[in-house]
């Protein structure tokens, strides 16, 4: 009989499980509603994928971001676990093969994003399907009072209403005591429900705040006195080329990475860097996610980040290898200025989101009404200069479009050439007996990729299509759009640039359907969490790992010993204890010779080694010698 010790064991190798996986493994195996707070590197994925295998149907994970989605169906694929993911950026016909392949298939794990939950295609279908699970990931984003939300999250609710029986995890690496309840409510778990929390503490990150007019020279520092693999976070993507070049002249290997750069690019450096070619990753936020490195010594963020939980996420990608490691943060005044600056502009007035939203419909020249679930190529900067917008301004706009659940905009969007056979064999035979200009290419394509390519979309190789059939890759593609319009296949070409979807058909810009009141107060949150991450870099005095403790509602009183805080603590007090050993050893000697045995027993000192150096510190001044017998006295006194 299976069990989820062997199911672990034989797909993922591994001989146990990590704090807290059983016990919300088993949860979920009961049949009950779960929320599970796991920090990043926790292992989250693994407290939904097996219980899943342990349970008869399918199950469906709602993740809102694609390159994730595809991360883990390529991850489950590779351990010979049926997996799909629908998102935007996909053909009507993907998405039509790919549910009926959830109905009649054989398929697992259903990847979703919140987007596709309340599509017509979708709601019908779904219904139809043997769903035994429901996985929210991701979860802060069902709440307004987390720093990522995302109203599409609130279709899950309806989503349950389809399917009552199924029960629902979700999972998420931050939250506060608020967001927590709003995830519970929003999702309408049961009675009965279960919350597992592993501690926000983590007792080998050293997190450290470096103030200074200098940062590149201070990075420096930082990245020659802690050896090892680094990720260095900036705000801007021509920042990570800067800095990475610097580094680099510097002798400390390092590569940039951002979401402008091609496919190919960001996965070779990604690759590099994993590899150990390089030691250090320059990049924005759009680096880290998914990413499984566990032995990265610091964590370095030359910008001030915009809330505690992103800072706390992206940290905590420092020592899961449970080996001392930093987190730091360099900075100066002028960053309080320009992330103030920053938050301003993620949250623009009304009035600027309908014109950039009216923008956006000329430059599609997309009337009312249409584009509903339609992908187009998204080029910001040239939308910038042909409206003579800002960059920053626009992307904070389109940022918020999106949080109203009106368009989508994917920076990093790649999507290999995929291509699906749309007629049964006999069809297909009769078309390649009628139409012999074709009959080499379909022949070539049965011979790389076989029968699947009648049941599901294929990842294909235009390259060695064309080298098996003696053509230029140019004719090759151009028969394969001629098949695809004749309906023969269903032919998906590489798609590599950055992506806006309409989620909703394209509004009247001047009867934009926001909500006013939750703009406004997403606004005022987002001034709070930067407040509060303000406050944290100026704090010299507290703790660094209780202050962050506190913001997640969690207490401790106990000094975490490995901040900078805790740290000159520390110092300070073994400098006034030094001190006072100072005065007590010179007044006792002052009395009589002692050897430094008679001295200790006397004293009692709490730290027997730094009484050793005083002792030490004494001689090497001259203070203090010792005489014939190795006894201790004061110098002169001979």
């Amino acid at each position: 009989m299976e069990t989820p010790l062997s199911i672990l064991k034989r797909y993922w190798k591994h001989t146990a499980f990590r704090p807290m996986q059983e016990e919300i493994i088993t949860s979920v195996l009961n049949g009950k509603d779960t929320l599970a707070l796991l920090p990043t590197g926790g292992g989250k994925s693994v407290c939904f994928q097996v219980p899943a295998m342990l349970m008869d149907g399918l199950c469906i994970v709602v993740s809102p971001l694609i390159a994730l989605m595809k991360d883990q169906v390529e991850g489950l694929k590779k351990r010979n676990i049926p997996a799909v993911a629908l998102h935007s950026g996909m053909m009507h016909s993907q998405i039509d093969t790919t549910l009926d392949n959830c109905i009649h298939g054989s398929v697992k794990f259903l990847y979703v994003s919140p987007e596709r939950l309340k599509t017509e295609m979708f709601t019908a279908r779904v219904t139809q399907m043997n769903v035994s699970l429901i996985v929210v990931d991701e979860a802060h984003c069902i709440s307004q009072w987390g720093y990522d939300f995302r109203p599409p999250y609130l279709e899950i609710a309806a989503l349950r209403e389809l399917i009552p029986d199924a029960p629902v995890i979700a999972l998420t690496a931050t939250a506060t005591k608020l967001v927590k309840q709003d995830i519970c409510e929003r999702l309408a778990f049961r009675k009965g429900y279960e919350t597992f929390q592993r501690t926000f503490a983590r007792d080998n990150i050293s997190f450290v705040i470096r103030k200074t007019e200098n940062k590149e020279k201070k990075l420096l520092e930082i990245l020659q006195k802690v050896e090892g693999s680094a990720i260095v976070y900036v705000r801007s993507r021509k920042a990570t080329v800067e800095l990475a070049n610097l580094l680099n002249q510097r002798s400390i290997p390092a590569l940039p990475y951002h979401a402008g750069l091609h496919f190919q690019q960001r996965t070779q450096h990604q690759d590099d860097w994993l590899k150990g070619h390089y030691r250090v990753m320059v990049a924005t936020n759009a680096f880290g996610m998914g990413i499984d490195k566990p032995d990265v010594r610091v964590v370095v963020h030359v910008d001030l980040p915009e809330n505690l939980e992103s800072y706390y996420q992206e940290a905590g990608r420092a020592g899961r290898d449970s080996v001392r490691s930093y987190a730091v943060i360099i900075y100066h005044d002028s960053d309080v200025e320009s992330l103030q600056t920053k938050v301003k502009l993620s949250h623009p007035d009304v009035s600027f989101l309908k014109t950039i939203y009216q923008a956006l419909a000329n430059y599609f020249q997309l009337a009312e009404g249409s584009g509903a679930g339609e992908s187009f190529d998204f080029e910001l900067h040239n939308f910038c200069e042909r409206f003579g917008f800002q960059v920053t301004e626009v992307y904070g706009a389109l940022k918020k479009l999106e949080e109203e659940g009106l368009v989508e905009f994917n920076e990093s969007f790649y999507s290999p050439s995929q291509l699906h056979i749309q007629k049964d064999r006999a069809a297909l035979y009769e078309f390649q007996v009628a139409n012999e200009k074709f009959d080499p290419v379909i022949k070539m394509l049965l011979r790389l990729y076989g029968a699947q390519l009648f049941t599901d979309f294929v990842k294909i190789s235009e390259a060695q299509l064309a080298t098996g059939l003696k053509i230029e890759l140019s004719e090759l593609k151009s028969l394969l759009k001629h098949l695809h319009e004749l309906r023969v296949v269903a032919y998906q070409p590489t798609i590599d640039n950055p992506q806006l979807t309409y989620v909703l058909a394209r509004q009247d810009a001047e009867r934009l359907p926001v909500n006013h009141a939750r703009l406004a107060a997403r606004k005022k949150l987002a001034e709070e969490k930067m407040q509060a991450m303000i406050d944290y870099a100026a704090t010299n005095h507290r703790c660094r790992m209780q202050c962050i403790l506190e913001y997640f509602d969690e207490q401790s009183w106990e000094d975490c010993g490995l901040c900078d805080v805790c740290i000159a603590n520390q110092k300070k007090e073994s400098l006034e204890e030094a001190r006072e050993l100072h005065a007590e050893i010179l007044n006792l000697l002052t009395k009589t010779a002692m050897t430094s045995e008679e001295l200790e027993q006397k004293i009692n000192p709490t730290d027997s080694e730094l009484f050793i150096e005083v002792i030490r510190d004494l001689v090497d001044s001259g203070e203090i010698e010792y005489d014939e017998v190795w006894r201790l006295r004061l110098a002169g006194k001979g």
